[in-house]
């Protein structure tokens, strides 16, 4: 097993819970220990990792962009 670097300090355990997908993208919905997030990545990326519903996951979560927005 080797041992990857992401760059990303946020690590946190998930379950796969759906999977919708198209020729291209897939939406990918995970249940935490802190409620759901959801992860828009490749069709052929969900297929080469070969995810399933159920299966375990480590999310790694790294922003590029955060967007304050000031309710009026």
């Amino acid at each position: 097993m080797t041992t990857a670097t992401y760059g990303a300090r946020n690590k946190i355990k998930g379950k796969v819970t759906d999977i919708k997908s198209d020729a291209i993208m897939s939406q990918v919905n995970f249940e935490t220990a802190s409620g759901q997030l959801s992860s828009v990545l490749t069709t052929e990326s969900v297929q080469e990792m070969n995810l399933k519903l159920g299966d375990e996951v480590h999310l790694i979560i790294k922003a590029i962009h955060v967007l304050p927005v000031k309710n009026a």
